[in-house]
């Protein structure tokens, strides 16, 4: 059992970030923000999908004017990202943004911050201050060691934290992102050691979708097990519905998300093999695909790990040349041949 590292907890419209509360999965939007019925679509299907809160870009006027006709067709919070304009980020509240983002490394007038604050002050909107590597200008300068950028980081942070608690305001989720695996798990670890608010854990971008999921699980599994972080967001190119995906198998490893579908174990396969192992466990997982119970379903192919697996699954098959023995709660329950197979386990899975 994961032991979450204390936070105070930040409300975003109906949903509570926090250590008391269910880690949050968000991705953003990949569609113009000025084509509301796309937007809406795509915010629908992240919702559909696992996500509890999504981001929107609002880069023009047009797009928090945009914003604020999405926000009265969806039933999420919003958060509108905003970089580089004050007045969208007053804009984007003013709409029903639930919180904002807000880049230090590109809004740095302290009246302009002032005047935000007093605007989410004013609609109980949250606010996360996102520190980008890539944003601080002393990175973009000469090559900095790893140590040295860590701190630049965090002297950021506490920069402008310190002009939100100065004018009183708390509704705050932190977060430090960059490229870099290991810089992303160094700069989380001092954040976490130095505020209580909650953190926004993710990489800046991790890549094309075949790609992103290493990155991903490397850097936000480390601090996730070591009981650091709140909400979280993969970044890959590409369909947003992957990044989704991502996050909550990010999750479920780790014993932080329940589970509502089938889990199919499936061997490695070697020499001992006497059939197709992975053709049979992608029809076994497509044909299990409608079952909307965590069922944990073992698709072996010899004798040396399948009697093991089947004990520990809910359903369980161990192939053999043309014939399968099926399992049910580790005991074996039948011998069927091998176009048998799939129908079998269907009918001992209404059993369960």
């Amino acid at each position: 059992m994961i032991k979450r590292r204390k936070t105070k907890t930040v409300k975003v419209g109906a949903v509570e970030i926090g250590w008391r509360a269910p880690i949050v999965i968000q991705s953003m939007t990949k569609v113009p923000t000025t084509q509301v019925a796309r937007c809406v679509r795509q915010i629908n299907q992240l919702v559909s999908a696992g996500c509890r809160l999504v981001r929107i870009a609002v880069p023009r006027r047009a797009d928090t004017a945009a914003f604020a006709r999405i926000v009265q067709k969806v039933n999420v919070p919003l958060i509108a990202d905003v970089h580089f304009s004050p007045s969208r980020a007053i804009e984007a509240i003013e709409a029903g943004a639930a919180k904002i983002r807000l880049n230090p490394g590109n809004i740095k007038n302290r009246s302009d911050i002032n005047r935000i604050i007093d605007a989410a002050k004013m609609h109980k909107t949250a606010i996360r201050i996102g520190v980008n590597e890539a944003s601080i200008r002393d990175l973009k300068r000469q090559p900095v060691p790893i140590g040295k950028r860590t701190a630049l980081m965090l002297r950021e942070m506490k920069k402008y934290v310190r002009l939100f608690e100065n004018r009183d305001f708390s509704r705050l989720v932190l977060s430090a992102k960059s490229s870099d695996t290991l810089r992303t798990i160094e700069i989380n670890r001092s954040i976490a050691k130095t505020f209580e608010y909650p953190i926004h854990l993710g990489l800046t971008h991790a890549g094309l979708p075949e790609e992103a999921q290493t990155p991903s699980a490397i850097a936000l599994g480390t601090l996730l097990a070591e009981g650091i972080g709140d909400t979280i967001r993969v970044s890959a190119a590409g369909n947003p519905l992957v990044e989704t995906k991502i996050a909550k198998q990010i999750l479920i490893a780790l014993g932080l998300y329940e589970r509502s579908e089938p889990e199919v174990i499936v061997c490695p396969t070697c020499a001992r093999a006497e059939i197709d192992v992975v053709k049979l466990a992608r029809r076994v997982k497509k044909a299990v695909a409608g079952i909307d119970r965590p069922l944990r379903i073992a698709v072996m192919g010899c004798i040396v790990n399948g009697p093991g697996e089947a004990a520990d699954a809910d359903l369980a098959v161990c192939a053999a040349k043309n014939k399968a023995y099926i399992y049910r709660n580790g005991r074996r329950i039948s011998i069927v041949p091998a176009d048998k197979i799939i129908p079998a386990l269907l009918k001992e899975s209404q059993k369960l």
